[in-house]
Order: structure tokens, then C-alpha cells, then sequence
């Protein structure tokens, strides 16, 4: 890596080029880009860095379009994502990947055995008759299309799988590609070709020099399930896993668990952190309560805040359609602004300087009340500002919540004579 580049990363981060490069080595941090996508800068996940949020988008069966995606990522990025995922699974869904790759301006992330399920469909076969190659092929496929990191299910292996048939779970396997590949090595009786065949996974990536997101194909749905049998059991596998890509020269993070009580979401950080040798952590959430339905942002940014303070690194943003239906435009918008209020919030604990000195700027502004400065350090400043102009006071630079009686204006009426 050029040391301008690191130098310029590093600045944005808030840390020095040494300490960078050093967590960067070591595989705390990874530089998210593909060599195919030298447009864009690479994204800093890791320790040290500053919490980053990942919007996923994409089709299903039911609803398909590729404009529709792209307005999806438009307002994921004018929110503030720092990544997205393109998790398609119904359509034109080469024609919708290559959309989103060519028009995003951050790093686009996949999870390929979707593409090789779509693609048996194609030739009117079963996903279950998919050969091993096939499933490799259809990462390989991703990679040289430019997705900057891929989600790969290696920790469901047979073993674990029968961990999971043995703890009477409540919600069963929730990840839709951890699903897919236990369904796939019961039918054809033999393991995971992303774990059996590990090496050639991580010469690709090698190769095209992107991320491997190892994903938590067991993790749990349902708060009754958090850090069970079947979850510890996969990330001990993907701790070897993990091991065994930076012995390869291969920058991996470790996805996380959905559904975790606030009780136990420090343990969840740390074991990760413990057992994955500091790899960055990347949370779906997580969810701290089952019943928020229709507001399950809100749960995941109450988990996610405080899995960031503990040490996540990387929040996949939790929408409000969350178990209930297929994200619109405004639901990426409040997901990712959602996330992001959990990623500063953790930020100016851990110390983020630049997130500390955000929050003074705003609070100076306040205390001015120089409404157009409050705009401009506010996460969400087209909100901030609309809510104000809807209704506005009759008293001159106060808004409606106490109008005349303004506490701020008062004080400054009493102090600054």
C-alpha cells in the first residue's frame, strides 16, 4: 500500500500512518477495495477506525427492478453509508449487481451462493444439485465483476450443523445463505465446498484483492438463541478460518450475531474479538428485543451502540421493514441514519476526536442559536432543517417548543447584556 494513501486514510481516520499500517499487518484493520474498483478510496474496518455502517439493498422474487436499486443506494449514500450490499435475489440480477458496482461511489459488498442458486434456476436445475465448483465459480464470478468484499458462509460445516439439530433452537437457521448450505450438505451428504475447498476461496480473493466477510450462517433469531451451542461452535470454526487467511495474505472481518439481549452483547464483542485474534466485527444490529417490529431500527441501533462501545467495528444497518417485507427508499434512509446515530454515539465514547469535536460544534451552535450551523453538523441536516421550517415560532431565532420562553434565548437576554 502507497504511503500517500495510507497517510490520506489514515488522516481521515483519525490515527497515524504507522499505527494504520501496523493494525492493517496485523489483520485488526482491512482496507475494503477491490482491485478492480480503483475509483473509489479504500474504507479503513477495524480497530482504531471510526464505526462504519453497511446498507444492505436488492431485489427478491416479488419485487425486481433495477432503477428502484439504484435510487436504494442513491439514498443510502446521500444518508451516509459507508458501504452496501446488494443482496439480489429475484430479476436481472447480473444486470442489477453490475448497476450498483459501476454507479456506487463506496465499496460494494455480495453474497455470491445467492447468484449460484439463481443460476441452477437458469438452467432449470436444483440449487441442491449445484457441484462444488459451481459454488466456487459463482464467487469467482462476483469478484470479477468488482464487488469489494463477499459474504461467505465457510462456518456452516456438518459438525455444526448437527450442533444445531441437538439444542432445540427456537428460530432455526435465520441467515438466508447459512439455510442454503446446510440444506445443500444434507441433500448431497457431504461438507461445505466453501470450507472444503478454503484455499482456492482465499486465492481468489487474493487475487482480486478483496475482502472475505465471513458470515455467521448460524447466528441467532431470536433473543431465546443468543450465544448458544450452534454460534459459539461456528466461530470457533471461523477463528481458524481466520488464522488460516491472514497466513494467506488475505484480509477477512467476522460477521456477527442478529439477535442479542443487551445482557449479552459486551460477551458476544469480546468472544468474537478473543477467539478471531482482534479481526474487525461486523453486526447485523444487533437486536436487543424481538418485538420491535416496524421499528427494529431502533432496536438495532440500541445494540449497536453499545456492541460499537465494546468494540464492533462495522454495523449492517437494521430497516424498519425488518422481518416484514422488502426495504423501500425511505426505509434504507432511516436504517442507515439509524446506524449511524449508534456508530457516533460509540465513536465519542471510544475517544474519536473528530465525533467529539462534532458534537461541540454542534452544541456551540446551540447555544447561538445559529440555526443553520445546527443544520450543517446534524446527521440527518435535510430532517433537522424541515422539522424546524414546518411550523415556525412567532418569537424571532427560538423554535416552537417554548417560542418566548426559549431557555437559551433567556439566558443570553440575562448573561450577555
Amino acid at each position: 500500500m502507497k504511503t500517500e494513501l495510507i497517510e490520506r486514510i489514515a488522516r481521515r481516520e483519525g490515527t497515524s500512518p504507522a499505527r494504520l499500517r501496523q493494525a492493517v499487518k496485523e489483520g485488526r484493520v482491512v482496507l475494503v477495495r477491490s482491485r478492480r474498483r480503483r475509483k473509489i478510496e479504500p474504507l479503513a474496518v477495524g480497530e482504531g477506525t471510526r464505526v462504519k455502517v453497511n446498507a444492505n439493498i436488492g431485489t427478491s422474487p416479488d419485487c425486481s427492478d433495477v432503477e428502484q436499486e439504484l435510487a436504494k443506494l442513491q439514498a443510502a449514500v446521500k444518508a451516509g453509508a459507508d458501504t452496501v450490499m446488494d443482496l439480489s435475489i429475484g430479476g436481472e440480477v447480473d444486470e442489477i449487481r453490475r448497476a450498483i458496482i459501476s454507479e456506487s461511489p463506496v465499496p460494494v459488498g455480495t453474497v455470491p451462493v445467492y447468484q449460484v442458486a439463481l443460476d441452477a434456476r437458469g438452467r432449470r436445475r436444483s440449487w441442491l444439485h449445484a457441484k462444488p465448483r459451481e459454488v466456487l465459480a459463482g464467487v469467482e464470478k462476483h469478484l470479477a465483476d468488482g464487488v469489494d468484499f463477499v459474504t461467505v458462509h465457510c462456518g456452516v460445516t456438518r459438525a455444526n450443523v448437527q450442533t444445531l439439530r441437538e439444542c432445540g433452537r427456537v428460530c432455526g437457521i435465520v441467515s438466508r445463505g447459512g439455510a442454503m448450505m446446510a440444506e445443500w450438505m444434507r441433500f448431497n451428504r457431504r461438507e461445505n465446498p466453501l470450507y472444503e475447498f478454503y484455499d482456492e476461496l482465499l486465492a481468489m480473493a487474493k487475487h482480486y484483492g478483496a475482502v472475505l466477510s465471513i458470515g455467521d450462517g448460524l447466528r441467532p433469531g431470536a433473543l431465546a438463541d443468543a450465544t448458544d451451542e450452534p454460534q459459539v461452535a461456528e466461530l470457533l470454526t471461523i477463528g481458524e478460518l481466520v488464522e488460516r487467511a491472514r497466513a494467506a495474505g488475505v484480509q477477512t472481518m467476522v460477521e456477527g450475531p442478529g439477535h442479542v439481549p443487551l445482557s449479552g452483547v459486551e460477551a458476544n464483542v469480546r468472544l468474537e474479538k478473543e477467539i478471531c485474534a482482534g479481526a474487525p466485527f461486523y453486526l447485523l444490529g444487533p437486536l436487543v428485543t424481538d418485538v420491535a417490529a416496524g421499528y427494529d431500527h431502533i432496536a438495532g441501533a440500541i445494540g449497536g451502540a453499545l456492541a460499537a462501545w465494546f468494540g464492533a467495528d462495522f454495523l449492517c444497518y437494521v430497516t424498519p421493514s425488518e422481518h416484514l417485507g422488502l426495504p423501500g427508499i425511505e426505509d434504507v434512509h432511516q436504517g442507515v441514519i439509524a446506524s449511524r446515530i449508534a456508530g457516533h454515539a460509540a465513536d465519542i465514547a471510544r475517544g474519536n476526536a473528530a465525533a467529539v469535536r462534532r458534537d461541540l460544534r454542534m452544541s456551540q451552535a446551540r447555544a447561538a442559536l445559529d440555526w443553520p450551523k445546527m443544520w450543517k453538523q446534524a446527521i440527518d441536516p435535510d430532517r433537522a432543517r424541515a422539522v424546524f421550517e414546518a411550523n415556525r415560532s412567532r418569537t424571532d431565532g427560538v423554535c416552537t417548543m417554548c417560542g418566548e420562553f426559549c431557555a437559551i434565548k433567556k439566558t443570553k437576554e440575562t448573561f450577555d447584556e
